[in-house]
């Protein structure tokens, strides 16, 4: 949640400010602004509770002193204050001399607010992160080290952050993270800091992933210290993305273009992961313990993803599964012998992160992320790379089919390494993920042709019904997360023995019921439950089916379904008008509880 961006570079920062907003915009977009040091030593701030073009329109329009080559930006994602613009990022100290963006939640906020103020401190939002600035405005006045300021006002701080510090009268910039992703990188055009790589790959081939605690400062050489010791500059990484991958090209949006390249991704993945899932080498080489149970640990789309994986161990190893709500980790009791899986796509979600404190370390623990250089998957005893690539629509879908793909072949791999399936069967189930792409490709095809109408059907809905039974359940469940996420509109997700057992008092004329239908043969007693009521029935399944786009199932259970379901979700959002890249209240990183 929330984007930063920083620069300093010889020429005038704004243009690298926009640009890295426009790429992080998915990470939030209440509002947005930036900080640019001007040539007379000043700081002139322009923010806007519009869209980043908006602030782009708004910069176009400025006159008045030159700006410089050092300067921050921020998007938001609101978590305290109203969307405004006092509110919006840069915030400012009393004198304007410092500027602050941050991501992550201030815990002790109105604490800290309370004892600045009685000091003479002047607040001018609602926010949390407005203390930061007069917290470093107060170490200044101690001694004029900003790099020291920095870390003595970090050092009262609870709860997550990651911080760009900029300071117009010395034209320095300190950046310092906990609990909050934030890297680092320098390129032949100047220094550059970014929540995340994408925003910056254009510019830069390597960076450096700030950890817990560290505190940096910019310049013609960095200072680098972890919880207050002067360390070594780490090592750069390679940007794993291409400026490339970051473009729409010829498609309407990115949702389209990410559910368009998920055949390509799974192809991929499986050529890389295929032989070594089939004789157990990949679960070898994570150099973990065996294990008796598996415990799912994820939020929102990837713990449908999770579901997926768990129902493929148990019905292909029999071993026991546990799924856990990250954000309900402390009513979870897990057996001994138990590996912990915990996915997410940016690796940064808060409450898996904190979920992990809770089992203080009593549990192995396996990443399956998108992104290998994240906190996660620094707190994992192995890392699972979903490589699905960069994802900007804010509702996941290429990351998605990753997990489930590179999840299930893991699990494949551990089965055949602890003897608990033998080769034949492990080569039989991969050549089932061989199929995969082709199943993709013609599930979007079918999909194509007929969602069109079927959504001009049911437009004026204002609730939906997602059933399934058995392998079937978790892609009911990421369906109607999907339409939720993008549409506005309700929608469940219920197995379809239930219905009878309450959720079918919601079918009247015409509500629309969509039924992933993988050839379950009691599947039908509940569409005809459904169509005697007034049900607009629409089946995801066979030949025959509304969507015919299913094939036989594995034991993941009928992944290309997820396609339709996604581009249902989609065509529904367009035809009511909304952003589906960036649905209203959502934001694509939860880095906060």
């Amino acid at each position: 949640m929330c984007g930063i961006i920083a620069a300093r570079v010889s020429d005038d920062a704004t243009p690298y400010l926009l640009d890295g907003l426009e790429r992080l915009e998915y990470r939030g977009y209440d509002s947005a602004g930036i900080a640019v040091r001007t040539a007379s030593g000043s700081t002139e701030v322009i923010r806007s509770v519009s869209r980043v073009g908006d602030l782009r329109t708004l910069v176009a329009a400025r006159s008045g002193d030159a700006l410089t080559g050092t300067g921050i930006g921020h998007t938001r994602w609101a978590t305290h204050g109203g969307v405004c613009e006092r509110n919006a990022h840069p915030h400012q100290d009393c004198s304007g001399r410092i500027s602050v963006v941050h991501n992550g939640i201030i815990e002790n906020a109105g604490p800290l607010r309370a004892m600045l103020e009685a000091q003479g401190h002047r607040f001018v939002s609602d926010v949390d992160s407005e203390v930061v600035t007069h917290l470093v405005e107060r170490a200044l006045v101690v001694d004029q080290d900003l790099m020291l300021a920095v870390q003595i006002a970090t050092a009262q701080l609870e709860g997550s952050w990651a911080l760009v510090v900029l300071d117009a009268r010395t034209n320095r910039m300190v950046v310092a993270a906990d609990r909050s992703p934030l890297v680092v990188a320098r390129a032949p055009r100047g220094d550059f800091v970014a929540s995340d790589i994408g925003a910056i790959a254009e510019w830069c081939e390597t960076f450096v992933a700030l950890r817990d605690g560290d505190v940096v400062e910019l310049g013609e050489s960095w200072n680098w210290s972890s919880n207050g010791v002067a360390v070594p500059v780490p090592f750069p990484t390679p940007s794993p993305f291409a400026a490339a991958a970051l473009d729409l090209g010829d498609h309407p949006d990115f949702m389209a273009k990410e559910i368009e390249e998920q055949p390509g991704v799974v192809a991929e993945i499986v050529e890389r992961i295929a032989a070594r899932a089939a004789d157990g080498s990949m679960w070898v080489g994570l150099g973990l313990p065996g294990f008796d149970r598996l415990a799912i640990v994820a939020c929102g789309t990837s713990l449908n993803a999770g579901q997926v994986i768990a129902t493929a161990l148990r019905g292909i190893g029999g071993i026991p599964t546990d799924i856990v709500v990250a954000s309900e980790a402390d009513q979870a009791v897990l057996g001994s012998g138990t590996l912990v899986v915990a996915i997410s796509q940016s690796g940064e979600t808060a409450d898996v992160l904190r979920a992990l404190d809770r089992f203080e370390d009593r549990f192995p623990v396996l990443a399956l992320t998108n992104n290998v250089h994240s906190s996660l998957a620094r707190r994992a005893d192995a890392v699972l790379d979903c490589q699905a690539g960069p994802e900007i629509g804010v509702a996941a879908t290429k990351t998605f089919t990753a997990q489930v793909v590179v999840g299930v072949a893991a699990m494949v791999s551990a089965l055949v390494a602890s003897g608990r399936i033998d080769h034949g069967r492990a080569h039989e189930l991969v050549a089932g993920l061989r199929e995969l792409p082709a199943r993709i490709t013609t599930a979007g095809q079918v999909a194509a042709d007929r969602i069109p109408l079927l959504v001009s059907s049911v437009r004026e809905a204002t609730g939906f019904l997602f059933l399934g039974r058995g392998v079937g359940l978790p892609y009911a469940a990421e369906g109607a997360l999907k339409l939720k996420e993008l549409s506005y509109r309700w929608a469940e997700a219920y197995p379809a023995g239930e219905l009878k057992h309450g959720p079918l008092a919601l079918v009247d004329e015409g509500t629309p019921v969509v039924v992933i239908d993988h050839g379950e043969h009691r599947l039908q007693a509940a569409i005809a439950e459904v169509r005697a009521r007034g049900g607009f029935v629409i089946t995801i399944g066979g030949p025959g089916s509304d969507i015919p786009a299913l094939g036989t199932t594995g034991p993941w259970g009928p992944l290309e379904a997820v396609v339709p379901l996604q581009m249902l979700a989609r065509e529904l959002a367009l035809q009511l008008g909304c952003d589906v890249d960036k649905p209203r209240n959502l934001a694509k990183s939860v880095t906060v509880e």
